[in-house]
């Protein structure tokens, strides 16, 4: 009967109804504990091709975006013989073979060449060459953003300055007014205030060709029209020539201070070419999507009608501006504007992922596993490393510490950057930042690639120097161990001209006990 109904109804309602039970379907299936990410018809271009807003371009680098696919995700070429390999799926519909990739990648260092596009329209992003404000880019290393998805251990996309992908010859994607909407899964972290860290609709000769020639996401601190609120980072739509959070540029809505420091967002845009566009963000690890502005194009001459070119962006803005910082997980692009409610299946599905679940595995020196590092001098046995402004400090953590500061002292064990036979520690809450040294010093810090991040980022264990627990000596300094002094963190040599190389309590001071993390 209820089939029968729907086949009664107009497609149009008919496909808005059937979004609406993906919705509720997803979101009562996430309720039980039903696991949704590789269930068929359950992914975002199964979604929203139902709503009859099919997707153009569908990019990830941890997860089909089909229910159905089964193809590549990325391609990356090793450093010692410029071979490349394309990474797929684990199985049809589900997680990266991050195996393949460490495997391909062994014994030298990776990077991302091509993003495969999902879609039928192949629209497959390469790295972008030479534009009107930036020389060409380079790959993303393959190894910066370890990261579990699904309960699986994958790589998302780090973007540093001078990195960025594009493809100006597209298929299917919106021109000159046409609809389109787009969302991706990015990092509240990882960000900074150069522009433009975009995905989306750009211009097809890496050129600023003026007002309305783009339609994509940006996500940073960057704030084009004053006044913005907050410290964000914020959503917002880069329509060329401009940062836009609302009709008048600037943020209409005081309630919109950003996202903060959440490691996952979901980033999503919608424009009608015309009249009318509207930008959402949400938690990519829990609960719905806001939407901070719906309404008019901007103003300003050029905005309505839209002049969209076609060009698919990724990492920089349309003329290849690449100061910016960003991370990427997943996106896709739409033909025509998705509605609300697929919209929000979507992101129940985004949540349902686990996007910075647990790794399974806590407590040991093992890839994968989290970890808090405890000290064992005496004056400080409630004392952990933990990072503080970026730098590394050991503080008091206990179980009624807040949870920020539980987040700040855990650490995920990875292979060391420099040598697969030591360590590297990655930031529970800051997905892509490793602990290394600087000036003998520790930060929390953005992996980017080079050689000299990789060693100062690598650490090798042995038994502790007082006999306990476990010493950690650095790569590229073997003489020198991670210590605490002062309460801040060092790598530290048995003696010597600074005053954190003091011989006095040198062997507790830099032995340490691996414990279960205070927030896996």
């Amino acid at each position: 009967m209820f089939l029968r109904f729907l086949r009664a109804r107009p497609r149009r309602l008919r496909n808005a109804t059937l979004a609406a039970l993906s919705a509720l379907v997803t979101v009562l299936a996430l309720a039980v504990g039903v696991p949704q990410a590789s269930a068929a018809g359950s992914l975002p271009c199964d979604i929203y091709a139902t709503a009859g807003t099919p997707c153009v371009a569908a990019h990830s680098l941890v997860r089909a975006l089909y229910s159905s696919y089964n193809g590549s995700l990325y391609q990356v070429q090793r450093a010692s013989d410029s071979a490349t390999a394309n990474i797929g799926l684990l199985a049809a519909g589900g997680y990266a073979n991050a195996a393949a990739q460490d495997s391909f990648c062994s014994g030298t260092t990776c990077i991302i060449t091509k993003i495969y596009d999902q879609s039928a329209r192949h629209n497959d992003l390469t790295v972008e060459g030479a534009g009107g404000a930036g020389a060409a880019d380079v790959g993303a290393p393959a190894d910066a953003l370890p990261v579990t998805v699904g309960g699986h251990q994958v790589y998302g996309l780090e973007i540093s300055a001078g990195m960025g992908y594009r493809d100006n010859s597209t298929s299917g994607v919106a021109t000159n007014g046409a609809a389109e909407g787009m969302y991706m899964v990015t990092s509240g972290t990882h960000v900074n205030g150069s522009c433009c860290f975009d995905y989306g609709n750009a211009e097809t000769n890496n050129k600023d060709t003026g007002n309305g020639h783009m339609d994509a996401i940006n996500f940073g601190t960057e704030c084009w029209f004053s006044p913005c609120y907050g410290g964000g980072p914020w959503v917002q739509a880069d329509l060329e020539n401009g940062l836009f959070q609302s009709d008048s540029g600037y943020s209409k809505n005081t309630a919109n201070t950003g996202t903060g420091a959440i490691p996952f967002v979901t980033a999503l845009l919608k424009n009608n070419g015309q009249d009318h566009f509207a930008l959402k963000y949400g938690n990519a690890q829990s609960g719905s999507l806001t939407t901070t502005y719906s309404g008019g194009e901007p103003t300003t001459s050029g905005y309505s009608p839209m002049h969209q070119e076609g060009a698919i962006v990724l990492g920089t803005g349309g003329d290849n501006s690449n100061g910016s910082i960003g991370s990427f997980f997943e996106g896709v692009m739409t033909a025509g504007i998705p509605t609300d409610a697929a919209d929000n299946s979507v992101q129940a599905n985004i949540v349902s992922v686990g996007y910075g679940g647990s790794t399974g595995t806590t407590g040991t020196l093992a890839a994968g596993s989290e970890i808090s590092l405890r000290a064992t001098t005496s004056c400080c046995t409630g004392d952990y490393i933990r990072h503080q402004n970026n730098a590394a400090v050991i503080s008091a953590i206990t179980s009624s510490s807040a949870a920020l500061d539980k987040g700040d002292a855990t650490w995920i064990v990875r292979r060391g950057l420099a040598d697969r036979s030591c360590y590297s520690f990655e930031s529970r809450n800051y997905p892509g930042d490793f602990l290394r040294h600087y000036n003998y010093q520790l930060y929390r810090q953005p992996m980017v690639g080079t050689a000299q991040f990789r060693q100062d980022a690598t650490f090798c264990a042995s038994t502790g120097k007082s006999g306990t627990g476990t010493s950690f000596a650095s790569y590229n300094y073997p003489t020198r161990y991670l210590r605490h002094y002062n309460y801040n963190v060092y790598i530290a040599s048995d003696g010597g001209s600074n005053a954190f190389d003091s011989a006095t309590s040198w062997t507790d001071d830099v032995s340490w006990a691996v414990t279960a993390p205070w927030a896996p």
